[in-house]
């Protein structure tokens, strides 16, 4: 198997793992968000935000910088090297993980009444902690089994860590609420789910990890002569650790900040919404519109990136590639290629779930308030992907400074958009904030990408492509309207179910008809796209008329 194909199926693994995760992740906040009431589900909403950025922060970004240094060593021959950095890169993560616990542990009561405004959450915060005590050093583990060329191991034991956590927070969540405990209970009692999730994906690692090892000693056995890193080696041991620490954090302080963007834009608005809203709405429908941001909105526009971020990552190796050997044209045609695919792989999901909203949250929640929420929220994430594959692509150039610091710039555009927007809008005003931060973040992405490359997003096509999206959101709207007047004549959560199904089939089908037509997707650039598109779009090329179209244009 070539590297690209190694690559190709490591991220293929990856991203399925991931959507799993996020389908499990789903599968669990449905139940919880029928037995919740408002109270329980801003608590449980803010846990899980808090909880998610101080993990990114509790491992500093190192994963991603441990699998580039534990790859470049194997690549040297400097396996014992590898095994050194490894170790202090586990020592980080487990001081990290208790230093990080005990101060959330700390500081809940204070966030959850003076920041949040939601006083009840204190305990749901509580209960999330203890499972930061494992997780930075399962991110260690991961970021050095995908250095060794194991995405297996990553994506198993985000599966476990799922399963359990679901299994664990449905199950105490109903227990507690069969015994009467009150709101504030039942999501400290499914927040503590996650700490099950960590030791179950803490016990997959450390299988992966001693069966690294025997396969380590079987290749010392039958090679004596090679160094594997399992401590026979001298050069790996006189490797200081603050040489090696000052490496990680060299490399991974622009990583963490620029990993950061998502989660701490989810933990600004948890921290924000009631604050903003409630001297112009009440108290009560603040906490309600905070509730329906975290339980159901931040939820489901989770989904879209998922793909479309995993089929344009294929692409970062090449990118790097080519901008180390200095071939232009090739880096121009990659560069581009993995923008135009992230957007046209996830605005699919985008439409139909936007579109859609009503049907969604009909069949998924246990009531039709909110849908606006979840709807425009899921609209904004096409921003959230071009961001997030700008911010990879100028990764893969070496210029993570600079996708740092025009993150830092959509945060205080965040801030300021949302103080300014929410008297006005409200809860949409913020929102609105929010895809006005990626936006941002993604303009000064291909502003900066544009000095180090002349490439082209979509050129000549963009009249064919913005046809392409307003035909598809009517036609899914008009669909969704359509099908939502069934439940006149059968249960409501059956009409709404055929209802998404009849939204996402109609747009999925005629999607990739209209991109050929109008010239989106052109048949001389298709051997550039990842396999599973080549495939779709390959048939479809009989309706488009010939001509020249390179993939720059």
């Amino acid at each position: 198997m070539s590297k690209k194909e190694s690559f190709i199926k490591g991220t293929l693994i990856l991203a399925g793992a991931a959507l799993l995760v996020r389908l499990l992740g789903l599968f669990q906040r449905v139940p919880l968000e029928h037995v919740f009431g408002d109270t329980g589900n801003a608590s449980y909403g803010l846990a899980n935000n808090v909880y998610l950025m101080l993990l990114t922060i509790a491992s500093a970004g190192i994963p991603s910088t441990l699998s580039k240094m534990v790859s470049e060593k194997y690549a040297l021959n400097k396996p014992e090297e590898a095994k050194r950095i490894y170790q202090a890169a586990l020592m980080f993560g487990a001081v990290s993980g208790l230093l990080i616990t005990v101060f959330l542990y700390l500081v809940a009561p204070y966030y959850a009444t003076n920041i949040a405004k939601v006083p009840e959450a204190s305990v749901a915060i509580r209960a999330i902690a203890p499972a930061l005590l494992l997780f930075p050093t399962i991110a260690m583990m991961r970021g050095y089994f995908q250095g060794r060329g194991n995405m297996s191991a990553s994506g198993i034991s985000q599966i476990m860590e799922q399963i359990l956590r679901v299994i664990t927070a449905i199950g105490l969540a109903f227990v507690m609420y069969g015994m009467g405990y009150s709101d504030k209970w039942l999501a400290a009692g499914a927040s503590f789910g996650s700490v099950f999730g960590s030791i179950g994906a803490f016990g997959v690692m450390l299988y992966y990890a001693m069966k690294m090892r025997k396969s380590d000693e079987g290749k010392l056995t039958l090679e004596p002569g090679i160094t594997t890193g399992t401590g026979t080696g001298t050069g790996g041991a006189n490797l200081p650790f603050k040489r090696i620490y000052l490496d990680i954090f060299k490399l991974s302080i622009p990583i963490v900040l620029t990993s950061l963007t998502v989660s701490a834009v989810n933990f600004i608005d948890g921290s924000i919404v009631k604050t903003l809203l409630i001297d112009h709405i009440g108290e009560g429908p603040a906490e309600q519109a905070l509730a329906f941001l975290t339980s159901r909105a931040q939820m489901v526009a989770g989904i879209p990136p998922i793909l479309a971020i995993a089929l344009s990552t294929s692409l970062i190796p090449v990118i790097s590639a080519a901008f180390v050997k200095k071939d232009e044209v090739h880096l121009k045609n990659q560069v581009t290629l993995a923008m135009r695919i992230s957007i046209l792989s996830g605005l699919p999901l985008v439409i139909v779930l936007g579109t859609a909203a009503y049907s969604v949250n009909g069949l998924l929640f246990k009531s039709l308030d909110g849908y606006g929420i979840v709807g425009f929220l899921t609209l904004m994430t096409i921003f959230q992907i071009t961001m997030m594959t700008s911010n990879s692509i100028l990764l893969g150039v070496g210029k993570p400074y600079l996708s740092m610091v025009n993150v830092m710039v959509g945060i205080v555009v965040k801030l300021a958009a949302s103080f300014a927007l929410a008297p006005v809008w409200g809860i949409y005003g913020i929102i609105a904030a929010t895809g006005l931060c990626f936006l941002v973040i993604t303009l000064l992405n291909l502003w900066t990408m544009k000095k180090i490359v002349p490439f082209s997003l979509m050129g000549n096509r963009w009249v064919g492509f913005l046809l392409t999206v307003i035909v598809l959101m009517g036609a899914g709207y008009g669909l969704n309207q359509a099908g939502i007047q069934m439940v006149s004549i059968m249960p409501a959560r059956i009409a709404f179910f055929l209802t998404c199904c009849i939204v996402g089939v109609a747009v999925v089908a005629l999607y990739p008809v209209m991109l050929v037509l109008l010239r989106v997707v052109r048949k001389d650039e298709l051997s550039g796209y990842p396999a599973p598109l080549r495939k779709l779009l390959s048939p479809l090329m009989r309706l488009q008329r010939s001509g020249q179209s390179g993939v720059a244009k």
